[in-house]
């Protein structure tokens, strides 16, 4: 399930205590292109989008400099963060080492 962060949604109130991986991303960036249909095939964690060119102060908040960055919540607090592109295995993997 993926769901994109809304103009006027605070990322902590959608991420919530659950296990929640978060795709830091611009519609410019081509790694970041080639990174939605692998993160819409997945099914085994819920998966935020945050659009950096839309929400600048939620991207400073987190530390994003470069995109695509993916952070894996949990219990609302970061717990792991992964900068560029990963295949669907790679991402897998990421979420089972947690």
């Amino acid at each position: 399930m993926v769901k994109h962060l809304e103009k006027d949604e605070n990322l902590l109130d959608i991420v919530g205590n659950d296990l929640c991986l978060v795709d830091f991303y611009a519609d410019w960036c081509g790694p970041c292109k080639m990174l939605a249909p692998i993160l819409e095939k997945i099914d085994f964690i819920p998966i935020v989008k945050v659009n950096v060119d839309e929400h600048e102060a939620t991207a400073k908040e987190y530390g994003i400099m470069s995109i695509p960055t993916m952070i894996i919540f949990k219990d609302g607090k970061e717990i792991k963060k992964e900068i560029g592109f990963r295949t669907l295995e790679e991402i897998k993997e990421m979420v089972n080492n947690i």
